[in-house]
């Protein structure tokens, strides 16, 4: 491993594990819990339980829904799914990585196992599921290495519906799924997330770079695709490109919400320039908040 990885891991424990310790107490490590195989009861369903938990004999027999319920286990495996596409390049490479490598130390804590995967079109990376934390410095590392190597520009954007399916592959035993990327890429995704989150409790973070959002007025400007290299010149003061721009925005946003709300995830929005002890402790109160 790296110096500069261990003093990245070093730098995250400090400045953020810590701090989370002590504004959470603890909640971060209850928050996601293995899943069991063990059943214990039935109850009345309830709108935020799991529909894939319905006893659908007993439903009609008593002509009212019920849930099983399991026991579950104290530990679980995690998967951090890394995109390393070009259009994740310069702040959100950054930020992705502090928020896996942060991912990595708080679950293994725990004792938990956690596996990584790397992807972009061109180089894929399978890191097996392990404890401690080695693990999470041995991810640090991966993705120092594949931030300083970088992806290479192709004709077409990212394939998300492979990433996702490599995941789907990875995950041979029931676990719980971080999906870490910008959603910008090719489209059909939808259905491989569906059937990931079908078997595996997943959590879609999206990092978002805040110019993505809210274009900067800075006049003429060449506008690149990060992925293909696809360049073009506009007027960022012109009023009439702002406001379309601002609705096309608006219109992706809410579509990719829906989109994601329909494949059964739990999803969260990242900016860049987002504290990241702050986006932490949202993730985990909404975690608890589906969960109950």
């Amino acid at each position: 491993m790296t110096a500069a990885s261990d003093r990245l891991l070093r730098r995250l424990e400090w400045q953020v594990v810590r701090r989370l310790d002590g504004r959470l107490q603890g909640a971060y490590r209850t928050a996601w819990h293995g899943v069991g195989i063990d059943f214990t009861d039935l109850r009345e369903y309830t709108p935020e339980d799991d529909v894939r938990h319905i006893d659908w004999n007993v439903t009609a027999r008593l002509d009212e829904t019920y849930v099983r319920q399991y026991t579950e286990e104290r530990d679980l495996t995690a998967w951090l799914v890394c995109d390393r596409s070009a259009s994740m390049a310069g702040s959100k490479h950054a930020a992705l990585d502090e928020l896996a490598i942060c991912l990595a130390r708080l679950l293994s804590q725990g004792g938990n196992r956690v596996g990584a995967i790397l992807f972009d079109n061109d180089n894929r990376l399978v890191l097996a599921p392990r404890t401690g934390r080695n693990q999470a410095l041995r991810i640090a590392h991966e993705l120092d290495r594949s931030a300083a190597t970088g992806p290479k520009r192709t004709a077409t954007t990212t394939d998300l519906a492979a990433m996702v399916r490599m995941a789907a592959t990875a995950a041979r035993r029931r676990s719980l799924v971080f999906v870490l990327s910008d959603f910008l890429g090719e489209p059909g995704w939808e259905t491989e997330l569906s059937r990931l989150a079908h078997r595996h409790e997943v959590v879609v973070v999206r990092l978002v770079d805040p110019a993505e959002l809210d274009l900067p007025d800075v006049g003429l400007v060449i506008v690149e695709d990060a992925e293909t290299g696809e360049q073009v010149l506009v007027d960022t003061s012109d009023p009439l490109l702002r406001q379309r721009l601002a609705a096309q925005v608006d219109a992706r946003e809410a579509g990719l919400a829906e989109t994601l709300g329909r494949a059964g995830v739990t999803a969260h929005r990242i900016t860049t320039d987002q504290d990241l002890v702050a986006a932490l402790i949202d993730m985990v109160r909404t975690s608890h908040r589906r969960r109950r």
